[in-house]
């Protein structure tokens, strides 16, 4: 793993293979491990960047709130470190998220763009709420929080399948700060709304939705997408695809990567 500074932090990084850039964006409580074995797939043929987002994995916190824009700014500093030019970002719920802000700031950078179990939408009032609650909680049993939160992405029928996953996914997010936890949730609530970029985007736009996502409202997605040029692939289980649908997430990963080169 590689290491460069930021504002005066620890931004920890990966690069594996060559080729054309693909940049992997971890979600919350998640590193970049959650791609470990996405990467020797796509690096095959590819140059295959993963990042540790703020206040995750060994990359250091920044402030009390980590905005979507702040982190995109940071990996807009690493992709310059590497010379590269354009590049093809896949962003996992947050990690998407971050994406959408770097794409409405650095359009003309981006080859392509796949949220996986995300959405281009902003909180709601309501979820805004839920996310001063799961912060409250935080502050208080953080390990606690997290133990709940990680089952909980899962589909119901999962939950029991996969155990030994959940437990290795859990045990990474364990790892995460309490105030990285908290700056990422304080960051996500106040995120833009970001669904001109599916009407405007002259690069191709890849959705990957879930039909049992716990965390994200089926229907939602699917409108968002309407009367768009936006690329859509369905699942049929939870907001985890890289591990519920492993071996389909793969193929679908990489067929989008040639559709953008």
């Amino acid at each position: 793993m590689a290491h460069i500074k930021y504002k005066n932090i620890d931004i920890h990084y990966t690069v594996k293979g060559v080729g054309s850039a693909v940049i992997l964006l971890h979600g919350f409580l998640e590193n970049v491990s959650m791609w470990n074995e996405i990467v020797p797939l796509l690096a095959k043929n590819n140059k295959v960047i993963c990042i540790d987002l703020l206040g995750h994995g060994g990359t250091e916190n920044l402030g009390y709130i980590h905005t979507m824009e702040e982190q995109s700014e940071m990996v807009k500093h690493i992709l310059d470190h590497l010379k590269l030019r354009k590049y093809i970002f896949i962003g996992h719920s947050m990690g998407a998220y971050i994406s959408l802000a770097f794409a409405k700031k650095y359009p003309e950078k981006i080859k392509g763009l796949c949220l996986m179990n995300s959405t281009a939408q902003p909180d709601d009032l309501e979820k805004q709420l839920n996310r001063d609650r799961a912060i409250a909680a935080v502050k208080k049993y953080k390990d606690t929080f997290v133990k709940l939160a990680i089952p909980n992405l899962f589909s119901e029928a999962n939950k029991s399948i996969l155990i030994n996953e959940i437990k290795q996914i859990t045990k990474e997010a364990l790892k995460t700060s309490k105030q990285g936890i908290i700056a990422a949730m304080e960051g996500m609530k106040i995120r833009k709304d970001h669904t001109l970029i599916f009407k405007t985007s002259s690069f191709p736009i890849l959705m990957i939705i879930s039909k049992q996502d716990p965390a994200l409202d089926y229907q939602s997605l699917i409108n968002q997408t309407k009367n768009t040029p936006v690329l859509t692939q369905e699942f049929p289980d939870g907001h985890m695809s890289h591990v519920e649908n492993k071996e389909e997430s793969k193929l679908v990963l990489q067929n989008f990567i040639r559709i953008c080169k």
